[in-house]
This record gives C-alpha cells, sequence and structure tokens, in this order.
C-alpha cells in the first residue's frame, strides 16, 4: 500500500484520553489526525482513552481528514488490546511506535488480518531509534500494509544525545536514511513535531527545512500550528505555475510524435513530468479541500 498524493502537509496529534480533544478534531482544518494512546496517555487511562477513541471512529464525522490510531507497542502490557478494539471502527491507519525490524510489521499486519481489519487500513510506522534508523530499508519492505514513516524526532534526539539546534544539523544522517528508505519503496514520510509553541518563526523555518529534505507535511502538537504547515507544504504558485507549462509542452511535443520536450531551452523527460503531475495532483487535492 504505497504512499501517494494523499495529502498530508498537517498531521495532528490528538490526546485520546481527552474527548474534547477528539470532538475538536472533527473542525481542524489538518490533513489528518493521529488519535494518541501511546505518550499522551497516562497508564491507568489507557482504558478509558481506548474506549473513547473507539467510540469517536464509530460515530465518524472526520471529513476528508485521514485519520490514525496509534496504539501501544504490542510486546507492552497494552498494544494487543489496542489493536483489538479498533477492528471494527475502520480508521484509515494504525501507527506503530518504536518499530526496528520488519519483523514487528509483519506480526502487526498478520494480527490485523486476525482481527478482521479492513485490508485498505494501512500501517504507518514511528521511526525514532537508531535501531530503526538503521533498519530503515527493511522496514520499508516490511509489508505491503504500510504507507507511511512518521520521524520521532523526540526520542530519537535523546538516543543519539543530541543538542537541539534550529538546523538540526545531529538528524542529518537519520533523515536522509529515513527519506531514502521511504522513496526506493513509494511511502509517505512525516517530519517530527516542534514542541515550542511560543515560537512561531522556529517552526516555520522547521517547516522550510522540511520541504527543502523532501518531506510530505508535519506533525503537530498544538492546532495553532496547521495552518502554517498549511500553507508552507503546499506546492508554491511558481511551482504549479511551471508544472502546468511543463506538462503542456510535452503533450505538444507528443502530438507532434517526439519524445522529449523543451521548455524555455532546457530539455523535458519523463521523469520531469511524473515530478509536475505529482505537484498537479496535490495542488488539486488542496483546491478541493477549500
Amino acid at each position: 500500500m504505497p504512499g501517494s498524493s494523499r495529502l498530508r502537509r498537517s498531521v495532528l496529534y490528538m490526546p485520546g484520553a481527552n474527548s474534547r480533544a477528539l470532538e475538536k478534531a472533527r473542525t481542524l482544518p489538518c490533513d489528518g489526525v493521529i488519535l494518541d494512546l501511546e505518550d499522551a496517555v497516562a497508564p491507568d487511562a489507557k482504558a478509558k482513552a481506548r474506549q473513547q477513541i473507539a467510540e469517536a471512529l464509530t460515530a465518524g464525522g472526520y471529513g476528508t481528514r485521514e485519520v490514525i490510531v496509534r496504539i501501544n507497542s504490542l510486546d507492552g502490557p497494552w498494544g494487543r488490546e489496542d489493536l483489538a478494539a479498533f477492528a471494527s471502527c475502520r480508521p484509515d491507519a494504525i501507527l506503530l511506535p518504536k518499530v526496528e525490524s520488519p519483523q514487528q510489521l509483519c506480526d502487526l499486519d498478520e494480527a490485523m488480518k486476525k482481527l478482521g481489519y479492513d485490508p485498505e487500513t494501512a500501517i504507518w510506522a514511528m521511526m525514532e531509534t537508531p535501531r530503526g534508523i538503521l533498519a530503515a530499508d527493511k522496514i520499508a519492505a516490511g509489508t505491503d500494509r504500510l504507507a507511511c514513516f512518521v520521524m520521532g524526532t523526540n526520542d530519537l534526539a535523546k538516543d543519539l544525545h543530541l543538542t537541539p539546534t534550529p538546523a538540526r544539523e545531529g538528524f542529518a544522517t537519520s533523515f536522509g536514511l529515513a527519506l531514502l528508505a521511504a522513496r526506493a519503496f513509494g511511502l509517505a514520510i512525516l517530519d517530527g513535531v516542534y514542541g515550542d509553541l511560543q515560537n512561531t518563526e522556529g517552526f516555520e523555518q522547521e517547516c522550510r527545512q522540511g520541504v527543502m529534505l523532501g518531506f510530505d507535511g508535519k506533525t503537530l502538537v498544538h492546532p495553532k500550528q496547521i495552518g502554517p504547515a498549511n500553507d508552507l507544504f503546499r506546492p508554491s504558485a511558481d511551482a504549479i505555475a511551471h508544472a502546468t507549462r511543463m506538462v503542456t509542452a510535452w503533450k505538444d511535443a507528443e502530438a507532434q510524435g517526439k519524445g522529449v520536450a523543451t521548455l524555455d531551452g532546457k530539455m523535458i523527460e519523463h521523469l520531469h513530468i511524473q515530478d509536475a503531475q505529482r505537484l498537479l495532483a496535490l495542488d488539486h487535492a488542496i483546491k478541493e479541500r477549500g
């Protein structure tokens, strides 16, 4: 289940223990919501959060937003019960934390099949440990149900003993390996969260860096981050105009029986057209979203 041109500019974590947050998520302009049972939920609140998420999914009302449930590890005391609770609720994806091997995804896939999950329910993988990053290519090939990598930058920074910097130099190798693996296997990939809610400029700088690196979007911790993420991860007007001209030039060349086209004196190949069409598809989806 490879990643597609589905919008994932802004994907907001919502704690499953907070019923008001689950309700509010239905009205927010984010592309997706992660209903969280892991880090955002205390041990004594896991059962209540699990029930509330199941009720929210059953009630629906999330519109075109992609709805993902982050469960606890299947090896821990809550993960199996988490997974069993949502088989009939049809979330868009199950997000597994701390993925370090393809076997974890195969085990999750098998468990989902036994529980009767819809075949279209995807698996997302948190990439947040050194072992996980080193096995990124193997994890990406782990199961056809896998659709997306999510960078867990807080946990990764802790394990790598990183000192936070605006340019995030310490993540260079981790980002590179995860991005290469995701693109090699047709997966989407989302940047990690930004926790300083008062530093709007810092958040926007990190979004711009994410765009430059090639992430599809950013995971968020507060609704105030949705607007900037949506704006910064959308194709620019100039990029859309150029993509439109490129596709037109290619079609004209094809009509004339030519195998290549030129635009502004530069050669256009099929690989350029594929990327142009991807941008145009994203732009169309954004306009459809309103």
